[in-house]
Formats: structure tokens, sequence, C-alpha cells
């Protein structure tokens, strides 16, 4: 590292790709696409069961993207997405129950959202300034591997949910995924690092061709759907999407507001997950990471956006490329806002095949389970230890399952209970640890 505040990003082509280096710039650029692609199935499938308007979200994404690159001085890989913890809070908020509909209570959602961000700085600036040993006490790595193995587990409904459309989508779906999982086994150089969007564009041409050209498995009220070109051809290049303005509402706020914990769980176990891929202790950063996360959330929140959180699909490209550099996000936020601002990339990006798409989703989600358990294989944690197998046996399942509590007119979803419960359970498992194990 430079003793600038950015890093040097020091030239590299081959081997582990560190934070402060850099491939060439064009592979540099590819990567952040890759990074876009990787989390777009999530971000734009999260506004849209909450009945936000996905542009705004995409455009957020990447804004939001670039500064927590900025709050983190480029130290720490991640790029901001939609957070589906929001997804059972703001239904709760907003009395919302048809997904993928607009939202006509949108406006008093985004003030819940706006207070949670703030919340989520605050308890960031407090990490920053005191340090972090009481954050590791109250979410150690049992706790966090299982929070994010949990968000990889919870979506795996998402993942698979279009297999159950049709057959000819279920094989189509399996097809991208021996597509990109060729790709990074048989895949050399460049190509391999590139393996979700070579294994998606594979598989998308793959698609054209069975479907559109040779129609297999097209026809019936549950055949596959043929790729689309006029929703493309007819989009226009350039067009500003529609922002909304957040109302502060107190019921709101107190429904949407402690989403912030939630957050700080997945950005910490984001941080574990990279440190142990890169084997570089991450920690120095939490508090700058808390705080890029929490502004973000909130100028999400003031402009129309979803909240955001550090994206655990890209933990998964991550894993499989071992490239980490800070600068491939840079341009991931460039690239997001072009398609903010865009209608017609938007339109291509969104008429990609969504069997394409759930199989895309079905290997990175699955990457995410993998990374919550290396956070525990990296620090070691003891499951001979009874509190520390409770606890996440528990967890994963509680997760899994998408259990939700129902606490008056609040409902906590799956992610949340899990994230919650993990903590209380192993604060109150460890009272009593040393007589139990």
């Amino acid at each position: 590292m430079a003793g600038d505040f950015f890093p040097t990003w020091t030239e590299k082509h081959h081997g582990v790709i560190a934070p402060d280096e850099r491939l060439p710039m064009g592979q540099t650029a590819m990567m952040g696409v890759q990074h876009v692609i990787a989390m777009f199935g999530a971000t734009i499938l999260g506004p849209l069961l909450m009945g936000f308007d996905p542009n705004v979200a995409i455009l957020m994404s990447g804004i939001g993207t670039l500064l927590f690159f900025v709050v983190t001085a480029g130290r720490v890989p991640s790029y901001l997405g939609s957070s589906f913890a929001f997804i059972g809070p703001v239904a709760a908020a907003t009395a919302y129950t048809a997904a993928f509909t607009p939202n006509p209570n949108v406006s008093v959602a985004l003030g819940g959202i706006v207070v949670c961000g703030v919340v989520y700085f605050l308890m960031g600036v407090l990490v920053h300034f005191m340090g972090t040993s009481w954050i590791e006490k109250l979410m150690p790595p049992v706790v966090t591997g299982a929070v994010v193995a949990v968000i990889g587990l919870n979506l795996a409904g998402v993942a698979v949910m279009g297999a159950k459309a049709s057959s000819a989508d279920a094989w189509y779906m399996m097809m991208t995924v021996v597509c990109i999982a060729a790709t990074a086994v048989f895949g050399a150089g460049m190509i391999r690092r590139l393996l979700i969007l070579v294994g998606l564009l594979l598989a998308t041409l793959l698609y054209v061709l069975f479907v559109n050209v040779l129609g297999w498995g097209v026809g019936g009220e549950h055949g596959a759907k043929a790729f689309d070109f006029s929703k493309v051809s007819d989009a226009p290049w350039w067009g500003v999407p529609t922002l909304t303005s957040p109302v502060f509402d107190t019921q709101a706020i107190w429904l949407i507001a402690p989403i912030a914990v939630i957050l700080i769980a997945e950005n910490l176990g984001h941080l574990r997950a990279i440190s142990g891929m890169m084997g570089k202790d991450m920690n120095p950063y939490m508090g700058r990471a808390f705080m890029g996360d929490g502004l973000a959330t909130a100028l999400s929140g003031f402009f129309g956006g979803t909240g955001v959180t550090t994206y655990a699909e890209n933990i998964g490209v991550m894993a499989v490329t071992k490239i980490y550099s800070t600068l491939a996000f840079v341009f991931a936020g460039v690239f997001a806002i072009l398609l903010g601002f865009s209608p017609k990339v938007g339109a291509l990006i969104a008429s990609i095949p969504a069997p394409v798409l759930g199989g895309v989703s079905i290997v990175v989600f699955g990457l995410i389970a993998v990374a919550g358990a290396k956070i525990w294989v990296d620090n070691k944690v003891d499951f001979s230890k009874n509190h520390n197998l409770i606890v996440a046996a528990v967890t994963l399942i509680v997760g899994a399952g998408n259990m939700s509590l129902h606490i008056g007119s609040f409902e906590l979803g799956g992610i949340g209970v899990a994230t919650f419960g993990a903590i209380i359970l192993y604060a109150f498992l460890r009272l009593g640890a040393n007589r139990i194990d």
C-alpha cells in the first residue's frame, strides 16, 4: 500500500491479485463488469419484491459502491447492492403484498431506510474510534460465518424458483451451471478469471440457439420463452430514472431502522470472508466499511433506492477468481451507474433468459454459503464445543427455512431471525459454556 489516501495499484498479471494490485486496465474493467453481472439478478430482484424502481436501485448501487470505495480509502474490495434483509420490514411498513408491482407507499419505506443508514453509519463511527473488540465479542466467527452461509441458503429458493416453471427451464438452468463450471475448470488465463461473465454469455448464446433457432422446449403455457430482441431495440439509449423522496413516518422507522444490526452482521461476515481468502487482516477497516455502507444506504433511500449491503455474490466471484483489486469495483460502480441511466443497456441485461440468470444464481448463491463455512475453517471454529455447534445448527436451519417472527405489526424475516437469533443465542450459551462443554 502507498502512503497516499488511495493505493497505487501495482500491475500484476498472474496469481492472486491483492486489493492494492490490478490486472491490465482492460482486464480490470472486465472484472468490474463481471461483478455487476454477478450481483445484477439479486439487486434487481430485491427492489421488484419490494415494489421499488429497479433502475433507481441499480443506479444507487453504483453510486453507493463508489461512495464506499472513497470512505474505505480503496482498501476494502466490495460491491454494494440491494439488501434482502429489508424485504420483510418494508412489506410490513407499507402494507405491500403484490410483488413485482409498484409500491404506492414506497416513500414511507424510504424514510425508514434513510434512518437505518444513519444508525448504521453511527455504529461505524463507534467501531472506528472505539475499536473492534466489542463487535468481535458480539459477533464472533461462529456467528458471522453462520449469517453469511444463511444468506446463500436463504436465497436458494429464489435461485431454483425458475426450475419449477417447466422442465425445459430446469434443463436450461443446469446448462448454465455446466457452462460456468466448465469455464472455471477447463478455462485458462483471463477466461477462467471471468468465469461468471463468460459462462453467462456462453449459456445465453446456447439458449438462443436451442430455443429461438431450434425451438427446443418451446410451446405450451410453461414452455421456454424465446429471447426477445424487440425490447432491446425499442428501448432508448439514455433516460433519467424517476427518483422518489422519502417520507419520515415513526412507525415505519421503528420497523426498518433495526435492520442496521443485520447489515453489520452481513458486512462483518463479508470482511471475515475476504480476510480468510486473502490472508489479510481487514479489522482496521471495519469502522470505515460500516460508515461507507451506512452512508450509501441513507443516500440510496433519500433518492428512491433500496437499502444496500456489501454483496456476498461478489465474495463468490472473488473466491473463484482470486482477484481482490479494489480498482475493479470502481469500474463496477461506473458500469452500474451507466446501466441506471441507459434503458437500452438495462433492457439488454433484463432480457437475459430467466433460466440463465437462475443458473448463475445457483452457482453464486452456493458460493456464498460456502464462503460462510470458510469463515469457520479459517478462524478454526471448534465445533466440538456445544455452544458453537448449537449456534451454527440453529442459525442455518432457521435461515434456510426462512422462519419469520411477528411482534405486533412487525415481521422479521428469515435472515433477520437467523442474525438476531445467532447473536442472542451465542451470548446466552456462552454464559454456561465452560460447564456445558
